[in-house]
């Protein structure tokens, strides 16, 4: 299940050409004989594949209709019954060479995941993919900035710069100063962190009077695993005068399943020689067309210790077809990539509200350095409460700053949220992922 050698253009950014340029009709085929050795294979070798995959699977469109979607609570039931990996794998993690498990910060249990060897080998295939397309090249040095534990994160970014013939800077011991200063000092071209790092980053350069766009050398911001509005990246890619762009991966599939193509804004290429991802409507479950709102069911065709098949993800993405990026591509992609997820969407007095819509509101005010969201029921009313830390350099009047977000919120999001002002300093902040909003109705 390894891939086939890179080819490397520098003008395109094609990691392998023949696999990212193949037509349509062959690019089925090859995903079709792909899917098909992997269900025989699963059938075989996986007590809980064994039971939820038909033997006489004929086609795709057999597959979608019989093979039941797979939800995270499955995952979790099989492993705690039988730990830690349950039967859900296909080899035995024996020939796991490395562990890793999701963050938890949805509050449930983990879901845990073992690699082989080969496995590992394709993750990272997928991640030089996303690299090398978003501009990165050999020669470049490297930072990963995230704190190397459990979590999958950028585990494969690491081991994508090496594999690609760039210098890489680990940095998961180190504070925001420290890392500020390596930026700075040894030039480095690509960052990997989530946006709500960068930011943190940002607001330390500041306090270190570090002008990151000036004397910096960032190229190519990799700023994933978390949603963000336009507003975060146009935000961080002032700052550090560089190219931001997204990639996003599972540790339940093992690899990356998609990057954002330099040639147009949000379009997000389906790496779709490695995975087959369904779009289906989150309540009739169907398939939605292109330009229509979905939830992302994914099936992994590269792993063979833990394999993923129609995995409802709870991603909410829009497709749109391959044609319409013009990089030469012919990976169909997701316009904006992962919009938010169904099970982060809340119902306030009747509309439906996301963190990233919460975010790109704030963001608009760059005398707000960070935010919390609590939602809490007040004589009966859902009621917003935000508070909001301004930045340590921010000028003017803060004392109608609370009045003006409370307003461009209502007209945004149709909602009158109450504003209050936190001391500088004082919010949390998230090397990871950032949790800002918290339920307590």
């Amino acid at each position: 299940m390894t891939s086939l050698e890179p080819v490397q253009d520098d003008r395109i950014g094609y990691w392998n050409r023949r696999t990212e340029t193949m037509p349509r009709e062959r690019l089925a085929e090859w995903q079709w004989r792909k899917l098909r050795q992997a269900l025989t294979y699963a059938r075989t070798n996986s007590k809980f594949w064994a039971e939820r995959i038909p033997g006489d699977i004929t086609s795709m469109d057999d597959y979608f209709a019989r093979v039941p979607l797979l939800r995270k609570p499955e995952l979790l039931a099989t492993e705690q019954a039988s730990p830690p990996y349950g039967t859900w794998p296909s080899t035995d993690s024996r020939l796991g060479s490395r562990h890793h498990q999701t963050s938890g910060t949805s509050g449930n249990p983990p879901v845990r995941t073992f690699d082989t060897a080969r496995d590992w080998a394709w993750s990272v295939d997928t991640f030089c993919t996303a690299l090398y397309g978003m501009g990165v090249r050999p020669g470049y040095r490297g930072m990963v900035a995230f704190g190397y534990s459990l979590f999958m994160g950028f585990w494969g970014m690491h081991y994508a710069l090496e594999r690609m013939g760039c210098m890489v800077v680990p940095s998961g011991g180190l504070d925001s100063r420290a890392r500020i200063r390596l930026l700075v000092d040894l030039q480095i071209e690509v960052l990997g962190c989530t946006p709500s790092y960068a930011l943190r980053l940002m607001e330390t350069a500041r306090e270190m009077g570090v002008d990151l766009a000036a004397e910096a050398n960032v190229k190519v911001i990799l700023a994933g695993a978390e949603p963000r509005p336009d507003s975060t990246t146009r935000a961080i890619s002032e700052a550090f005068g560089a190219r931001v762009l997204n990639a996003a991966g599972t540790t339940e599939l093992g690899a990356v399943f998609m990057f954002e193509c330099p040639t147009r804004r949000n379009a997000c290429h389906i790496i779709e020689s490695g995975v087959i991802e369904e779009v289906l409507h989150p309540d009739t479950l169907r398939p939605v067309g292109y330009g229509e709102q979905g939830v992302r069911v994914t099936t992994g065709l590269g792993r063979e210790g833990m394999q993923l098949f129609r995995h409802w993800t709870e991603d909410l993405v829009v497709r749109r077809p391959w044609h319409e990026c013009g990089c030469g591509r012919t990976w169909d992609w997701f316009d904006g990539g992962i919009l938010g997820r169904t099970d982060d969407m809340r119902k306030i007095r009747g509309v439906s509200v996301t963190p990233v819509m919460i975010e790109d509101v704030l963001r608009a005010f760059p005398e707000v350095s960070e935010y919390q969201t609590t939602l809490r029921t007040v004589r009966g009313l859902d009621t917003v409460f935000l508070r909001v830390e301004p930045t340590a350099d921010a000028v003017g009047d803060l004392s109608t700053l609370c009045e003006r977000i409370a307003v461009e919120f209502k007209r945004e999001i149709g909602i009158r949220p109450v504003v209050e002002l936190a001391e500088t300093g004082t919010l949390p902040r998230a090397e990871f992922k950032a949790a800002r909003l918290h339920d307590e109705r």
